[in-house]
């Protein structure tokens, strides 16, 4: 499934190749399906808030943002980007919060990875 599994309306291909017209799409955000528009702006290097992209997760997995409008540590769609695998043996499930994506790495199913080069700015629509 590889990077395709962020499976936004969007799907960043490598996030740092992104069109020059804004797309839109969907990503979780503490179990919940949130908006987004995508600018055309990769921000290599800058991220902010945490953002996970599953490679190879199961069918239905969108990207997972740490913040939304409204928690007091947004900051607008700065997103940090980090990769997570489930590990050879573990079958995926989905993973819908930051706090999913922590329990799972803490319980040894997973591995996060950050991976500043693909940070990108996208800003979530409440």
């Amino acid at each position: 499934m590889g990077l395709s599994v962020l499976t936004l309306a969007f799907v960043l291909p490598s996030v740092g190749v992104i069109a020059s017209q804004p797309g839109r799409g969907n990503l979780f955000y503490n179990g919940v399906v949130v908006r987004t528009i995508v600018p055309p702006a990769a921000f290599p290097n800058a991220g902010v808030d945490n953002f996970y992209v599953v490679t190879n997760g199961a069918a239905g997995q969108l990207g997972v943002a740490s913040v939304a409008p409204g928690n007091p540590n947004y900051h607008g769609g700065h997103w940090a980007v980090s990769l997570v695998t489930f590990k050879p043996g573990i079958t995926p499930f989905l993973l819908t919060s930051q706090s999913a994506v922590l329990s799972a790495q803490t319980s040894g199913q997973i591995t996060v990875t950050r991976n500043p080069a693909q940070d990108f700015l996208c800003p979530i629509q409440p």
